[in-house]
């Protein structure tokens, strides 16, 4: 009996918990605290860290069902989701891991169990691919679980052999297959395990990290070798239901039929319609989750993948006839002119769309290059991409660069460090005094024994009061007192898990490695730091509450003089908005409520309802800030005892910082007062220019604002009139070219607004001819062409402008009876108004 896609789950579940191992919650699909991902795209990612020594858990055995995302970056899916039965850009991966517990015999004993026992997969149905120097897994294959040798088969390093990067932790793997038929096969003779058609299905992949690769390329056994497996539950689901696609399994059935009714269109009846519904059912999956996690459409990174996918399913809803305006406005105007772009290039005989075209649905229109070339793809026309990249590369220097994902590493003596020193025990929660022994003085790029007054240096103690620099919170300074000198202490980091480096100067004296001495942080900057750390989770709380719980921290600042909150929201907040987040968080200020902490396991903390945020990474247990019912959040920062110690909270900005993405700037406590303090002179300032009361200074600014905009407006007519005069007076300047009058005028000091102007008023009077207007202000062009509507056709502005755009160095665009331009030569102005004469007449002749 097939069992479904929860019942698989379960049962995987169930099955490793059998074997001793500990069941982890999906991590987010935004990479806890690794630079190196755009998204989460494999259960291992959560314990990279584990595999490469840099932290440890409680187990040595886990079992997970991770939630997925392969559609940007190295791993990308998104142009092959609809024309493939497997393939998807959200996806849900099983897997098992052993860290420097179980190994090969285990893994492949417990991946064979699993398929044959538990979900029933035909014994004689299963083939393995092995790593082809791996005689470890070939015997145990062969001969524990019994697997003729004719279904083992031996592949190259590309195929099986995993490695995290070019250097660290790596191995051979082992994959699990299964011959689905000749039905699905390619029909080929030589058609065999590795081939790309889907007879010999991937089921599972077990991962045997066992080397350590330095960066000459030499492979050293590690001391405890790992277990990694992964294993698809899209197709796990499709091939223990018997279905020969992943889309025809229960886990898209239901959705599929749901769009089939939104849209009148069944699946299974037409190849082209099935490939649409499919993108949907799978983009229509990876939406939700990605903004459950905190990914909001933009221009750049992660947003950027998601308007993708967004984009994509719009296109595919409009092949399906479905016109609901939150998806058909996305991309409505975009096909339209696409499709205009096909047929020109088809009438001309062209069955390739041209590079500069192709690159204006990109960058103009925000229309993406694998959207454009499954568009092409589909009415039987090529991209010309070389013409595509060299317009990309014409424009480099004027795109927009989104944010990189690259790899840091921390400076190799203090990674050196890191594994030879005790482990700081950090003690400022409790008291801001202590007494620690030095461990280690960082001189630069060296380790020294001793340091002397005015040296810069840095110091490792193994305990301290000092916070150091994480979750948005800037590190702690203060002294560091010895028998026989003095440091102080500007900054306070964390480069490795359980490593403080206190920077600073040493102010007097001498200090030596292994000296005991006391460390004072100064309370003045930690309790302004702490108040402006409490109000930033009244702040979230705050804005959740007013805006709504689509709201997510994205990002944070606390320092001890001020406080910046970044978070996603789809527009700028109101005056209104932020008065009501201004006075929600004061109200809980007035209130003084205690602010509460306790140390939790993740999953409960967050099962308990506390906010944890991606980019952050968490361990097992984790530090939860509570005040009152109003917020709860994991941190690890330091914190007020009581809201009331904020004293007072006042927001400086509100601003946007990316498509989405919104920046509160604010201040608390002594900051606020300053704040208040600042714009009470300010007030003073404006009432003694204004020669008014304060209580009268609004009343008369606006006063003054409306006689400034009369006497605008009154400038403005006196302008135009001027300007319409001197067009009169200067009939010089008009000429017939071709039976056309053209009427070109240099204007000097007048913006391209007040061309505009004049514009209309001489083809009021000229009835019909072309008009070009130039300025020259503050050492800018402008230049206006204008044409009247009987002449728009035959000399459309939008055209002329072009070429006298270029004479001013610049360039200029319009429509066809107005366009403008802008340029950077003055002295050229007069080359551009002479050259329109010699244009109509050329035009008017072809």
């Amino acid at each position: 009996m097939s069992q479904s896609a929860k019942e698989l789950r379960q049962s995987f579940i169930r099955y490793f918990l059998a074997q001793g191992h500990t069941s982890v919650p999906s991590s987010p699909l935004i990479p806890q605290a690794d630079p190196t991902l755009l998204f989460t795209n494999a259960g291992m990612n959560q314990f990279k860290g584990v595999f490469l020594g840099d932290e440890s858990r409680p187990y040595t055995r886990a079992v997970t069902v991770q939630k997925c995302l392969r559609a940007g970056g190295k791993h990308n899916d998104l142009e092959n989701v609809g024309y493939t039965r497997r393939h998807h850009t959200f996806f849900e991966m099983l897997g098992n891991f052993s860290f420097g517990d179980y190994f090969k015999a285990d893994a492949i004993h417990f991946g064979w169990d699993y398929l044959t026992q538990v979900v029933g997969l035909p014994k004689d149905r299963l083939w393995v691919t092995i790593f082809r120097e791996d005689e470890e897994a070939q015997a145990v294959w062969e001969r524990k679980i019994r697997i003729p040798a004719s279904r083992i088969v031996r592949l190259g390093e590309q195929d099986n052999f995993w490695q995290m990067g070019d250097t660290g932790p790596c191995g051979p793997c082992s994959e699990i297959l299964i011959d689905q038929g000749e039905a699905l096969g390619c029909g080929k003779p030589t058609c065999t395990v590795g081939c790309d058609c889907d007879r010999y299905l991937e089921i599972w992949n077990l991962v045997f990290m066992q080397y350590d690769r330095d960066a000459s390329g030499t492979l050293k056994p590690l001391p405890r070798p790992s277990i990694d497996t992964g294993m698809g539950l899209e197709r796990l689901a499709a091939v223990a239901q018997g279905v020969q696609s992943n889309y025809d399994s229960d886990l898209f059935q239901p959705l599929l039929s749901a769009i089939g009714q939104r849209t009148g269109r069944r699946y299974g009846e037409q190849p082209a319609t099935d490939r649409s519904l499919r993108v949907l059912a799978d983009h229509l999956r990876a939406i939700p989750f990605l903004m459950a996690d905190g990914v909001l459409p933009s221009n750049e990174g992660r947003g950027y993948v998601l308007r993708r996918i967004l984009r994509r399913a719009a296109r595919h809803g409009r092949l399906l006839g479905k016109t609901e305006p939150f998806l058909y406005e996305l991309t409505g105007t975009v096909v339209e002119i696409l499709n205009e772009m096909v047929a020109k290039a088809r009438g001309s005989g062209r069955n390739v769309l041209a590079g500069d075209q192709v690159f204006k649905l990109y960058d103009t229109y925000g229309f993406p290059l694998d959207l454009i070339a499954e568009a092409c793809r589909e009415q039987d026309m090529r991209l010309d991409e070389a013409g595509f990249q060299q317009a990309l590369e014409e424009q480099r220097d004027r795109a927009r660069k989104t944010a990189g994902f690259e790899v840091t590493t921390a400076k190799p003596l203090v990674a050196e460090l890191s594994g030879r020193v005790a482990p700081t025990r950090f003690v400022g929660y409790e008291r801001l005094e202590a007494e620690g022994v030095i461990q280690a003085i960082l001189k630069g790029e060296r380790r020294v024994k001793e340091a002397v007054e005015g040296e810069e240096i840095e110091l490792v103690l193994d305990v301290t009061p000092f916070y150091a620099e994480g979750g948005g919170q800037v590190g702690d300074q203060g002294l560091l007192v010895g028998p026989e000198g003095r440091v102080e202490v500007q900054e306070t980091t964390k480069p490795a898990p359980d490593l403080f480096l206190h920077k600073g100067v040493v102010r007097a004296g001498r200090v030596r490695e292994g000296e005991r001495l006391t460390a004072s942080v100064r309370a003045v900057t930690r309790q302004n730091a702490a108040r402006n750390h409490t109000a930033t989770h009244l702040v979230h709380a705050a804005l959740r509450e007013i805006l709504g719980p689509h709201v997510k921290q994205y990002g944070s600042l606390v320092a001890p003089n001020r406080l910046r909150f970044d978070f996603a929201h789809f527009k700028p907040l109101s005056s209104r908005d932020i008065d009501d987040i201004e006075a929600l968080v004061n109200e809980h200020v007035r209130r003084n409520e205690v602010v509460q902490t306790e140390v939790l396991g993740v999953q409960e903390a967050v099962s308990g309802g506390a906010l944890a945020f991606f980019g952050d990474k968490y361990g097992d247990r984790v530090r939860v800030v509570n005040i009152s019912s109003f917020s709860k959040e994991l941190c690890g920062g330091t914190h007020c005892r009581q809201t009331g110690e904020i004293g007072l909270f006042r927001v400086v900005s509100e601003t946007g910082v990316a498509a989405g993405v919104r920046r509160i700037e604010a201040q608390s406590g002594l900051g606020a007062y300053e704040l208040l303090k600042q714009h009470e002179a300010e007030l003073n300032e404006l009432a003694d220019l204004l020669k008014a009361n304060r209580s009268d200074v609004v009343t008369k600014t606006k006063k003054l604002v409306a006689l400034l905009k009369e006497k605008e407006q009154e400038l403005e007519k006196l302008k135009a009139r001027y300007a319409s005069g001197q067009a009169a007076a200067e009939s010089a300047q008009t000429r017939t070219v071709a039976g056309v009058k053209v009427h070109t005028q240099r204007l000097d000091g007048m913006e391209i607004k007040d061309l505009r102007t004049l514009a209309d008023s001489l083809r009021n009077r000229l009835k019909s001819g072309v008009i070009v207007l130039g300025s020259v202000k503050d050492d800018k062009v402008s230049l206006l062409v204008a044409t009247t509507p009987d002449l728009s056709a035959r000399f459309p502005a939008g055209e002329l402008i072009k070429p006298l755009a270029a004479e001013i160095g610049g360039t200029g665009g319009g429509r066809a009876e107005m366009a403008q331009a802008g340029g950077k030569n003055p002295e050229r102005l007069g080359v551009a108004l002479e050259k329109v004469f010699e244009l109509i007449a050329q035009t008017a002749g072809e």
